[in-house]
């Protein structure tokens, strides 16, 4: 498919008011997107678990106006109250997808959102929160074309959160969504994500992902900063070829269950994140201390447990904690003795693997 398949050609129903709510959840890259091109295109294919509980509950009122109007109208409240500081990420998001959802400008919207964790929590509340706002506008746009095919609402609703944030169209489905052309996936595609095609193994299903709160402050560069500091990389073309081929090895390691292989690929590609983010110019630094001494607390566990338990890092200093559901016991209680004093204010979010957005 190309941008163009997602263009309407008209609507069939007029509709004048209405309310829809989605709940969207986060998800966390295993293979790791970093740099994009222009239209919110990845430099490199990725490869995520959706989460479960770590979610965006979103609710739009939309009121058609008498006149369509010149620019986007919306009111944003967070939690509750008004939001102004995200009110210019969701015109931006607008003007994005408005060649694909004429309407726009047709209404006036009211936009409600909340997240079940922390905002300061270091979660990646822009792909729970801009899927979530997506598949507000979708269902919408279905109300207008009552014939839309199900699988159609869901391609076009990953490709429309892509363009609010890139991460963002891997949060519509589960439970392992691929994002990104591949040339040893089918149908993989830049514009929107895909469930993953493959065998998966059992071990796979219902991982567990602890979320360790290392630094709840906001992050020094943004990562719509460093995703452009990707452009001049010395080492971009390395990185972007590693991601391709770790997706390619990714297949038999899923098929198989091998999770000594999957856990080398997975600390890898976080270790990588952070080593792009350290050679860029200017360079910098979202690690602190206490993920480096997680980190070695991991590894140490690990060789003495013969668990499989293993870290990824998100473009920040928190820390997810991986490991499979036969293994929960044991790694929890070693999560509680010895890591959660690394945590600020000893605070910790325990997540696993879900199967996507619902309608509520």
């Amino acid at each position: 498919m190309t941008d163009k398949d997602f263009s309407p050609s008209g609507y069939t129903i007029d509709k004048t008011e209405g309310k829809v709510t989605y709940k969207s959840p986060s998800n966390i890259a295993l293979v790791k997107y970093w740099g994009k091109r222009q239209h919110q295109i990845p430099a490199n294919p990725s490869i995520s678990f959706t989460l479960d509980t770590c979610t965006t509950t979103t609710t739009l009122t939309y009121k058609k106006l008498d006149n369509r109007s010149t620019d986007f109208s919306f009111d944003l409240l967070f939690e509750g109250k008004p939001k102004e500081d995200f009110k210019p990420k969701i015109s931006t998001f607008f003007k994005r997808t408005e060649p694909y959802l004429p309407f726009l400008k047709n209404y006036h919207f009211s936009i409600e959102t909340s997240n079940s964790f922390p905002h300061s929590s270091g979660i990646a509340s822009s792909a729970s929160g801009m899927s979530a706002l997506a598949l507000c506008l979708m269902e919408l746009e279905r109300e207008l074309n009552p014939g839309m095919d199900s699988n159609f609402f869901k391609k076009k609703a990953s490709f429309l959160a892509r363009l609010g944030s890139g991460s963002a169209c891997r949060s519509i489905e589960g439970d392992l969504m691929q994002w990104g052309d591949h040339k040893d996936t089918l149908n993989s595609s830049d514009l929107y994500a895909i469930k993953y095609p493959y065998k998966v193994h059992p071990i796979f299903k219902n991982y567990q992902d602890t979320i360790l709160l290392v630094d709840k402050g906001s992050k020094e560069v943004s990562s719509s900063l460093g995703h452009n500091l990707m452009h001049d990389h010395p080492f971009a073309e390395q990185r972007f070829d590693q991601a391709h081929k770790n997706l390619s090895k990714l297949k038999s390691i899923f098929e198989e269950g091998n999770l000594l292989e999957f856990i080398k690929i997975v600390e890898s590609e976080a270790l990588t994140l952070h080593a792009m983010m350290m050679t860029s110019m200017p360079y910098f630094m979202l690690m602190k201390p206490n993920t480096l001494e997680i980190i070695s607390k991991i590894w140490a566990f690990r060789a003495s447990s013969k668990t499989h338990v293993c870290f990824t890092l998100d473009a920040g200093a928190n820390v997810h904690v991986l490991y499979p559901e036969k293994e929960k016991e044991k790694v929890y209680q070693f999560i509680s003795n010895e890591l959660v004093a690394y945590c600020e204010n000893g605070q910790y979010i325990c997540d696993q693997i879900g199967k996507g957005a619902k309608k509520l």
